[in-house]
């Protein structure tokens, strides 16, 4: 974990609690983070993941690594520290997130365990769910399909640092959930992700759908 620098700095706690916020929410906050190659589905899936949420009535938002890149950690490149660095903040936003009662689907290729596991520290820490989903296909399939066209320019050298090629990636040992993206549909990734949220009481209150709203605001009119 990074150090605190800052000194005379205490948390300054509010009147409203983190039940209270679930509460208005009808859902539990947690963070849902997946990890894995580039171009092995993390962040197909996660817009799908997205949408079925909203669907049932579930508030989510999507914490992308290329989106992230673009904003809080524009000043961050891809070496080993930076990438630390990138996955410190991203799990202390994804913290900040669920403490509100917001599910976040964070998708970062995040190389290290160790990293990961410093972020799963930090939830279990604060009492808050982390579920790894591990996101896995072969390298051979990420090449084939590479959506923006980066193995082909780390191949040609173009691109340092990248993981699979001239960078490692360390494989989660326990995830909560597996996904063989090469040969499951997107549908059964989900599937299998909202199974999990309802069996830990994640999303198990009553669901109320956009349908389901505008039938009580026509009953109320």
């Amino acid at each position: 974990m990074a150090n605190q620098k800052a000194t005379n700095v205490t948390w300054q706690e509010g009147e409203i609690s983190r039940e209270d916020r679930s509460s208005i929410l009808r859902q539990r906050g947690a963070t849902i983070w997946f990890t894995g190659l580039s171009g092995s589905g993390k962040s197909t899936i996660a817009v799908a993941l997205e949408n079925a949420l909203y669907e049932i009535g579930k508030l989510s938002y999507r914490l992308d690594g290329d989106n992230v890149r673009l904003g809080i950690n524009k000043n961050l490149g891809f070496s080993e520290a930076d990438r630390k660095e990138n996955i410190r903040r991203i799990g202390e936003v994804a913290k900040l997130f669920g403490d509100a009662g917001i599910i976040s689907l964070s998708s970062f290729i995040s190389p290290y365990k160790g990293d990961r596991d410093e972020v799963r520290a930090l939830h279990e820490q604060a009492g808050l769910d982390f579920i790894e989903v591990f996101v896995d296909c072969s390298l051979a399939v990420a090449e084939e399909r590479d959506p923006k066209g980066l193995y082909k320019k780390a191949r040609a050298g173009e691109i340092k640092n990248f993981t699979g090629i001239d960078d490692p990636y360390e494989a989660p040992v326990k995830p909560e959930i597996h996904l063989q993206t090469d040969e499951m549909t997107v549908e059964k990734e989900v599937r299998i992700v909202l199974e999990h949220l309802k069996k830990n009481g994640l999303i198990l209150q009553q669901h109320f759908t956009r349908a389901d709203d505008n039938l009580e605001a026509g009953a109320a009119s």
